[in-house]
């Protein structure tokens, strides 16, 4: 079992641009979301897709088991999905010894910037670098389940300023 343990962030401007390194397009949607619990298909770059189960509901750490599925299969649990399919591209950006992945949010959620770092530890600290905005950690309304399960119920709600 693996530990998915990160820091979210709302981003402030586009300084983390001249450090992005790569980029992918993702399409994901859920099919089964639970306060404690979900599973999320997403496929990237129309070449690859992965079946994701998340468990827990910490504050930063949850356990994830992650699993490649074939792009045909991902599309046909997509049209199933619970609410909306996201639409983003996730920019990977090197910051002082950690990689931030930078997701500019397009579809009903456009001009929504989160940015999340993944840590080893909770006890981690990573440096911030200064693009970044309001910290979102624990927000369920900036998880992606929320955005992609709850958006009829809170798009107002939802503020995509730093």
């Amino acid at each position: 079992m693996a530990k998915e343990i990160e820091r979210k962030f709302l981003v402030r401007s586009d300084g983390w641009r001249s450090g992005a390194e790569a980029k992918s397009v993702l399409r994901q949607g859920y099919i089964a979301s639970m306060d404690d619990r979900s599973v999320r298909v997403r496929i990237i770059d129309r070449k690859s897709a992965r079946l994701t189960t998340k468990i827990g509901r910490s504050k930063m750490t949850r356990d994830e088991f992650e699993y490649e599925i074939p792009v045909t299969d991902a599309e046909e649990l997509l049209d199933a999905a619970i609410g909306i399919v996201i639409e983003k591209t996730r920019y990977r950006v090197p910051y002082e010894g950690y990689v931030w992945e930078v997701d500019v949010f397009a579809g009903q959620h456009r001009g929504l910037v989160i940015a999340e770092v993944e840590m080893g530890s909770e006890a981690e600290r990573p440096a911030l670098p200064a693009w970044l905005g309001r910290e979102v950690t624990g927000d369920f309304r900036y998880s992606n389940q929320a955005l992609a399960t709850e958006f009829e119920h809170d798009r107002h709600a939802l503020q995509h300023t730093a």
